[in-house]
């Protein structure tokens, strides 16, 4: 897709700055950590990319091709949340020691965007997923919520450009992660465990993305990051390959 003149003028290479230097590969190469120390030694450059983000008017995004406005999307959902965590790090152990009974991180207005001040639900939620201008399950691969459970944070920022590569290799580095998603197999017979985030957001990766219908359908497509033989992927195209859902690692990506 081509980049406007509008989309060209915003430039994301501070965030691939701070990422190249404070998100760290482990697990060999499966999924990353965040230095947060790091992040928080440099926080003038964060708050820099954030109050530039700020500046992007509603008008000027709406004008922007589609993959620009969903790069811009991720990345600043990305963006502020480090800047969440930075808020009371290094006393807290995960992202949801920062809400409460009454209160969800996830609500807080933190975010500054098209004028208002935002959440982070508001961000994915409603932006992002409820838009209907982008309807792509692969955004729930590149959206980190700061916790081990999640999909990588990229080591570089999201380009419109460059999206739909980038999309597909964290969808692929996820579902090759078999610490989160794997084929449990006995016998003759077996069965996919995946992440969580497959039962949250099901109803994603059925709406017809690349003509999946069903759950299966869309891990079917990715059967060889999750080394599903030709049968099993088949049965799962199917319907006839049982998924279980693993529990979700809410502890801090923090870096080891």
């Amino acid at each position: 897709m081509a980049t406007s003149a509008l989309a060209d003028e915003f430039d994301h290479s501070e965030w691939t700055q701070l990422l190249g230097a404070y998100v760290v590969s482990i697990n060999d190469g499966a999924s990353t950590a965040v230095d947060y120390a790091g992040f928080a030694n440099d926080q003038e450059a964060l708050a820099s990319y954030l109050r530039r983000l700020s500046t992007v008017t509603q008008v000027q995004f709406d004008g922007w091709p589609l993959d620009d406005q969903l790069a811009f999307l991720i990345n600043a959902y990305n963006a502020w949340t480090v800047n969440l965590i930075l808020q009371r790090y290094p006393d807290l152990e995960s992202i949801r020691d920062l809400g409460s009974i009454f209160s969800s991180p996830w609500k807080k207005d933190i975010a500054s965007l098209f004028g208002s001040k935002v959440s982070l639900d508001h961000v994915e939620h409603t932006l992002i997923r409820g838009s209907g201008r982008y309807n792509d399950p692969r955004i729930h691969f590149a959206v980190n919520c700061a916790s081990i459970g999640c999909p990588a944070l990229a080591n570089a920022a999201y380009t419109g450009d460059a999206l739909d590569t980038q999309l597909d290799d964290a969808t692929r580095r996820f579902l090759g992660d078999s610490s989160r998603n794997r084929v449990a197999r006995s016998g003759s017979s077996a069965r996919l465990e995946v992440s969580s985030i497959f039962k949250w957001y099901r109803e994603d990766f059925r709406a017809g993305w690349r003509g999946t219908t069903s759950l299966g359908a869309f891990l079917a497509l990715y059967g060889e990051p999750l080394s599903l033989t030709a049968e099993e992927a088949n049965q799962a195209r199917a319907g006839d390959l049982a998924i279980r859902f693993l529990s979700y690692d809410w502890a801090l990506n923090d870096k080891p």
